[in-house]
């Protein structure tokens, strides 16, 4: 497998390289139904060194506006003087901004809440035994939420941050090689927008890249290695079989500029699926060339809305299971990159139900045949 890098990065959690944007634009057109943007990201001077494979680690801050509306349910101005877990002291609203997390409710916040408004239903949701309906109740609901359902609940500032969980750093999949952008990593990022409880809420980083970064804004960033999710050696005649579908695309990114630039010579296959061709084809013209020079053997997609019966990357693996367990027997290494929760068993389902029917083997030897596959690391998953 490729070599890790040489040189361990000075970069981590407590001291992160401040990058800035170098570039961004959509990835997504007009009528998408939901927006996935590509940023390119400047490491001029920081030494940072990563493989395909790796992740990018990067700190976001709060949205302000609803910073503004934590302060406001809790009669702070703001310029209240609290600890900092950073070192010394520092105004609420800039540790509310840059320290604290606001979209998760730690249960001591909660505790304290039930405790000082008198609310008995919320403390009885604290029981050990009430986890599947604290569950329930967390769904969807943020820091603000539980302060504005609960005004007697009178907080000091340093008591109130206190309660609060840290506001903790976001992966994501690196989605350039840095043989073909050196001194540069591509993120390539959906940026998340849901209503609940009446309001507008965004994921925290994804909205802070989207809505609040420009070229100036300090990016505290560090790699994190995904050393499990390594491509063969270039020269290995090792085939490749990727499935990327929506953002899990950007590892198979950042896998085809490495094999283009080192001159890989396994084969190389990709499945790629979104909703639809016309608005959610993220990179094609790349995969055309890819295709076009050799860099890519096969490109298979699914457009889940183009048709009438949804169409997913699992069906295009079934329909060409034939070939696809040719591969397997080859020797190829399977990749997965993506949703854990549906399209990761959908795609296991999958894989097994190929096994089964091209390999003409029993239930007993279908797990036999994956075990070997992940014993023998052909099997790499990246889900989340």
């Amino acid at each position: 497998m490729s070599t890790e890098p040489h040189v361990k990065s000075a970069y981590n959690v407590k001291n992160p390289f401040i990058a800035h944007l170098k570039n961004a634009y959509d990835l997504t057109g007009v009528g998408a139904p939901k927006h996935t943007r590509h940023y390119e990201i400047d490491l001029t001077g920081s030494g940072m060194e990563f493989l395909p494979g790796d992740s990018l680690a990067v700190q976001p801050t709060n949205a302000p506006a609803l910073v503004e509306l934590v302060l406001k349910s809790l009669n702070f101005t703001g310029e209240e003087t609290v600890p900092n877990p950073k070192g010394g002291e520092a105004s609420i609203r800039h540790v509310l901004t840059d320290v604290f997390s606001l979209t998760e409710v730690d249960i001591k916040l909660l505790k304290a809440v039930a405790d000082k408004s008198g609310n008995s239903e919320l403390m009885a949701l604290t029981a050990p035994e009430k986890k599947e309906e604290l569950k329930k109740y967390f769904w969807g609901r943020d820091v603000l939420d539980v302060l504005e359902e609960n005004p007697f609940a009178i907080f000091e500032p340093a008591e109130f941050t206190g309660l609060l969980r840290k506001l903790l750093i976001r992966l994501y999949s690196i989605s350039s090689s840095l043989k073909a952008y050196p001194e540069q990593v591509h993120l390539t990022v959906a940026t998340v927008r849901y209503e609940s409880h009446g309001r507008t809420r965004g994921g925290v980083c994804s909205t802070f890249l989207a809505d609040r970064v420009s070229e100036t804004t300090p990016l505290p960033t560090f790699i994190k290695s995904g050393m499990g999710f390594r491509l063969p050696e270039p020269t290995s005649d090792t085939p490749i079989i990727m499935c990327g579908p929506g953002t899990g695309i950007a590892p198979f990114r950042s896998f085809l500029q490495e094999r283009k630039a080192t001159g890989a010579k396994g084969k190389s296959w990709l499945f790629f699926g979104e909703v639809n061709r016309s608005t959610c084809f993220f990179y094609e013209k790349e995969w055309e060339d890819y295709l076009t020079d050799g860099t890519l053997s096969k490109i298979d997609t699914a457009f889940s809305r183009d048709q009438e019966k949804k169409l997913y990357v699992q069906h295009r693996m079934l329909e060409r299971g034939k070939e696809l367990y040719e591969w397997l027997e080859q020797g190829a290494i399977f990749y997965i990159c993506g949703d854990a929760t549906r399209m990761a068993t959908d795609v296991d389902n999958a894989l097994r139900e190929i096994v089964a029917k091209e390999g003409g083997k029993s239930p007993e030897q279908v797990i036999e045949y994956m075990d070997a596959l992940k014993t023998s690391k052909r099997y790499r998953r990246d889900v989340y």
